[in-house]
């Protein structure tokens, strides 16, 4: 095992090795929000209006005077205050105001009773439990002040963020451009998907993955299609993916084949960081510098293009759009249900099933084959089962590490 796994980097020195080396971009753009899903912001977003704007009703009720309230008689309902249709006579003394919730409170309004604990005798109401000062009001602001920040730069926008900001009025929000992203694909052994196979030939799967992914993630993906292994045709991707892209990222050819031109083209035209990792499946993930751009060489294997592209590519783009979230969900111990095979070594991001079992307990299990090719096990997954780099075998019963997916890789 020593000398199978000499040499390689774990996963955490090649996160922190490439994302220290990292400067967000900051060129930015304001766009409308129906267009900004999916978009980082580039500032703080502040507001600029109160929320609510106005004290208003927190149920149905009747707006009340607390000194009107204490003799316990009944009071007549002097009026009616609706969400967009206030109040506005006058309001006589020893009396209430019918009132719905979001309605703005009357003018001398010190409490709003709700509706059931109030009875009705003919054109009047009695209160049939104590009120207190404010109860029942929301006030100006008590959700959001003008100018407080309710968004911070490095923010995703999504199906959250966008509905508060057209709840303040935000019409147009200051966006981070888009990182321009060239991938390729490189073999001779590769075919555009729908295109028929001949022998020895396999699809290319892994570009058409990597540009899903990416357009999921924001960005602009200059496709470059699948490049022969040709070391001049191979330059000529590169240079021209490094003339156009933020990052450059290629799938195949690093790994140690004779016809694995990346690697010495990466040294060639730029700088490599690091090169194998000492994880399972993924060892031969390579991370560098062009002219112009950031490199990942994603493995040829399906699984293993994958697995690096979540756990290595995926925060390098958080990183370059200054996002504050995190790209990678929390761990967590469970049961595994499964035995599971593994060899000590490398880390082991195994795909699994997380569900409740008849005791509500969390547990997961194995999809079955894990092999670096069988990317089917992906379609039935929604965790990786994430092993130990010194762990062997699992028996079921055991604890394991889960990740869950992210939106990433989830339906």
């Amino acid at each position: 095992m020593e000398s199978f796994t000499a040499g390689l980097i774990s996963l955490e020195e090649a996160q922190q090795k490439m994302l220290s080396q990292l400067t967000p971009v900051t060129d930015s753009l304001s766009v409308p929000l129906a267009e900004a899903v999916g978009r980082i912001t580039a500032t703080v977003v502040t507001s600029p209006i109160a929320v609510p704007p106005f004290d208003n009703a927190a149920m149905d009720g009747y707006a009340v005077r607390l000194a009107d309230v204490s003799s316990g008689q009944p009071l007549p309902v002097a009026g009616k205050a609706f969400a967009g249709a206030p109040f506005s006579g006058e309001w006589p003394q020893g009396s209430v105001i019918r009132i719905m919730t979001g309605a703005p409170v009357p003018a001398g309004c010190e409490a709003v009773v709700m509706q059931e604990q109030t009875e009705t005798q003919g054109e009047a109401i009695v209160i049939t439990a104590p009120v207190r000062q404010g109860q029942n009001i929301r006030l100006t602001g008590d959700d959001i002040q003008p100018g407080h920040v309710v968004l911070q730069a490095g923010t995703r926008l999504g199906a959250a963020e966008l509905p508060l900001l057209a709840s303040l009025g935000i019409a147009q929000v200051r966006v981070l451009r888009k990182l321009r992203v060239a991938i390729f694909s490189t073999g001779d052994e590769l075919q555009p998907v729908g295109e028929p196979l001949a022998d020895g030939q396999i699809y290319d799967t892994n570009r058409f993955a990597v540009s899903l992914m990416l357009h999921k993630l924001g960005c602009e993906v200059i496709d470059l299609g699948i490049i022969k292994d040709d070391p001049v045709a191979l330059r000529a991707a590169f240079e021209e993916a490094d003339r156009q892209a933020d990052v450059v990222i290629s799938t195949g050819g690093v790994s140690v084949g004779e016809a694995d031109f990346t690697k010495s083209m990466l040294e060639e035209l730029g700088a490599i960081s690091f090169w194998k990792l000492a994880i399972k499946p993924g060892k031969p993930f390579a991370f560098g510098r062009l002219n112009s751009s950031w490199f990942c060489g994603l493995p040829g294997n399906p699984v293993s293009a994958a697995v690096t592209f979540y756990q290595l590519v995926q925060p390098l783009l958080a990183t370059l759009t200054g996002q504050q979230k995190s790209a990678l969900p929390s761990r967590q111990k469970v049961r595994c249900a499964s035995r599971l095979k593994k060899s000590p070594g490398r880390l082991d991001f195994q795909r699994g099933i997380l569900r409740q079992n008849a005791q509500g307990e969390l547990e997961v299990e194995t999809t079955g084959m894990q092999g670096s090719h069988v990317f089917s096990s992906f379609a039935q997954a929604n965790c990786f089962i994430v092993l130990e780099r010194d762990r062997g075998n699992v028996e079921a019963g055991e604890w394991v590490e889960v990740e869950p997916f992210n939106a990433l890789l989830e339906a």
